[in-house]
């Protein structure tokens, strides 16, 4: 047994939760993988897959092993790609965690010719529309929305959005278009909350910076909710540009009090400082700040 090639394959059995997958990726027969599975496991005395006619469920040895085996992985892939051009294309799974709106509308969308170019490389995407600890989850990259929080992340800015105030013409036509930042106590507001707690609209008044707790009759931490409530023409929202982007250029949505509008809000791709990329990373960090096209 060729102890590199057996964890290569039980990470690959662990990301594609398939035998046939991984013998199909590797070219080779299932029983070929299943064999080199099992002799992995006989070398570290410990079951790392219970195999049923299903699925593949991972042990808690497993799990172990998979994160250690991954980071050794990745370290001599990195260590591989540092050494001239390599012969052939990065390969493996990317773990990318995104805002599920954000990642649906802006990065999904590029992904086809991302595969194209690099056909070997996987993405798995994590949605959530609050971050998660890269770390601590097996994330590779994370897409984070605003001022980035002091940590040993490692950011590289994908763009900067527009905050902006939208509400359908249907609703403007029932209850009228507000011209001042007064005039929205007066309107249905569809309000981003997590639990009992609303976020605030971070307007800008005066020549200064304002937070407006809006209120409303729907109130929802998913960013897809908010959305179809302002194209159901439910009330005004505040919401980063990209989300309504198309159905403003149609004109199918309006931007209301452009005078109030906070300044442009950054996003960035973070990922763990400490270690060098795999090449299977990097090349995806590389294509989407160099594809990305949207206002934020």
């Amino acid at each position: 047994m060729d102890r590199l090639d057996a964890m290569r394959l039980f990470v690959r059995l662990v990301e594609r939760g398939s035998f046939s997958a991984v013998g199909r990726e590797e070219s080779i027969g299932q029983p070929a993988v299943s064999k080199q599975i099992a002799a992995l496991e006989r070398h570290l005395g410990a079951h790392l897959v219970l195999r049923t006619s299903r699925q593949v469920a991972i042990t808690d040895a497993g799990q172990t092993f998979y994160q250690a085996a991954k980071r050794l992985l990745d370290d001599l892939d990195a260590a591989e790609s540092s050494v001239g051009e390599r012969h052939h294309s990065p390969r493996g799974m990317v773990r990318l965690s995104v805002a599920p709106g954000h990642g649906r509308l802006c990065i999904t969308p590029l992904l086809g010719a991302f595969f194209e170019r690099y056909p070997d490389v996987s993405v798995e995407i994590s949605a959530s529309e609050f971050p998660v600890d890269l770390i601590a989850e097996g994330i590779d990259v994370g897409v984070r929305h605003g001022a980035l929080a002091d940590s040993s992340l490692i950011a590289r800015k994908l763009s900067m959005t527009p905050i902006v105030l939208v509400a359908s013409p249907a609703y403007l036509k029932a209850h009228g278009a507000p011209s001042r930042l007064a005039d929205l106590d007066e309107h249905r507001c569809i309000v981003f909350a997590r639990g009992r707690e609303r976020r605030p609209w971070q307007l800008r008044a005066g020549g200064r910076a304002v937070s407006y707790t809006p209120h409303g009759s729907i109130y929802t931490g998913d960013a897809e909710h908010i959305r179809a409530s302002v194209l159901a023409g439910l009330g005004i929202a505040q919401a980063p540009l990209w989300l309504f982007e198309d159905q403003v250029r149609a004109g199918a949505l309006q931007v209301l009090l452009p005078q109030l509008q906070p300044p442009l809000l950054p996003v960035h791709l973070v990922y763990a400082a400490g270690r060098q990329l795999p090449a299977r990373v990097k090349v995806l960090i590389d294509y989407l700040i160099a594809n990305y096209r949207h206002p934020g």
